[in-house]
């Protein structure tokens, strides 16, 4: 299978660190260093070489390496399905992130046409237990590795709900001030409720066809109320139906931004908000890596995976069990963790990084297993 791998990366200005290169091979990496030395910093700057935010989705001129502010930039050679593309992204002042790829400049949404990322960090951790908008966030993030042109679509939905809901919140009740935007968030809604249960297909699909140390959760696609109406006409008569009810609580109370994901822990049947702190992490791994085996099938090429702190809550069986599967995928895992004992399974199956930090500067030291 052809790879997916970063060859070079390099950074400049970016949050602690002030300058950093490193050149690299297709295996994992391993990141070990103390809290606080940059490690996160580092697969965040990794996590803006697709569409969004990043992995802590903060604004762009909140990347910038205080107190200079001078903006920040991210270089990297990518590798990927037999082409090498060098890819850019960087931020100046307050204007917003650019992109340019192959030295043109490029869309966001072109960032996910030539390779496919997943992240997990310790905030998911809760994934289980907080709100239903944490595990829309999840699932948009699973849906847009297979679909990257599912994150316009939502934009498109976001804005002609925030219309609709002006209007509900000054009262207008003329059906023709309504009928336009109702259109427009039919249609993005629909749109959005398809891909994301081809999402979780696919996603269901790759754990049930893999033998692996960690649990099968069971996902289904809930509303806060109600239920999603599959079709954008359904979707349209629908939102005119519920205008008096929308009228009554100034926002609309149904439509795809009122989903939910349901998991249960499938060899139990427990749900998972039920599960313990560690069934709950080893569902998530689970999940990230059946999403990356399917991605591998979809895409072609397993997608770079960014994995913080990610032997939390992993016995050393599950953290042994884990590696292996990341190296049968041919991921380029980027882990990171506080001591190198973390990765001593890994070996020389893996690259070794230590990240210190030196006067608020972080420093990148390449490292032998």
């Amino acid at each position: 299978m052809p790879g997916l791998y970063l060859s070079e990366l390099t950074l400049s200005h970016f949050r602690s660190h002030k300058s950093g290169r490193l050149s690299l091979d297709a295996r994992p990496v391993a990141i070990h260093g103390p809290n606080g030395a940059g490690k996160t910093n580092l697969i965040e700057a990794i996590s803006l070489l697709s569409p969004g935010r990043g992995l802590r989705r903060a604004a762009a001129q909140d990347m910038a390496r205080r107190p200079e502010a001078l903006g920040w930039k991210i270089t990297a050679i990518l590798n990927s399905l037999h082409q090498v593309h060098e890819v850019e992204t960087f931020a100046e002042g307050t204007a917003a992130r650019q992109v340019r790829i192959d030295s043109k400049t490029a869309t966001q949404l072109a960032l996910g046409r030539i390779a496919r990322l997943l992240w997990l960090v310790p905030a998911m951790d809760r994934l289980w237990i907080e709100g239903a908008d944490g595990r829309r966030r999840f699932l948009d993030r699973m849906t847009m590795s297979f679909t990257p042109a599912h994150a316009e679509v939502t934009l498109a939905y976001d804005k002609a709900m925030r219309e609709r809901n002006r209007l509900l919140k000054d009262q207008v009740r003329d059906a023709q001030w309504y009928l336009a935007l109702e259109r427009q968030m039919a249609d993005a809604g629909a749109e959005i409720h398809a891909n994301r249960q081809h999402a979780l297909a696919l996603i269901m699909g790759a754990q049930m066809q893999a033998e692996t140390a960690f649990p099968t959760a069971e996902l289904e696609l809930t509303q806060t109320e109600g239920e999603m109406p599959d079709s954008a006409d359904d979707l349209r008569q629908a939102l005119a139906e519920s205008r008096f009810r929308d009228l009554m609580a100034g926002r609309t109370l149904i439509g795809p931004h009122r989903a939910d994901l349901y998991g249960v822990y499938a060899a139990k049947g427990v749900p998972a908000a039920d599960c313990s702190t560690g069934e709950q992490k080893a569902l998530l791994v689970s999940l990230i890596l059946a999403n990356a085996r399917a991605l591998a099938r979809d895409f072609g090429a397993p997608p770079l995976l960014l994995l913080d702190e990610v032997a939390a809550h992993l016995d050393a069986t599950r953290r042994a069990a884990l590696y292996d599967e990341i190296c049968a995928l041919g991921a380029q895992a980027w882990m990171t963790g506080t001591g190198p004992e973390l990765f001593s399974e890994l070996g020389n199956r893996a690259q070794h990084i230590h990240v210190t930090d030196t006067a608020g500067i972080s420093q990148i030291t390449p490292e032998a297993p």
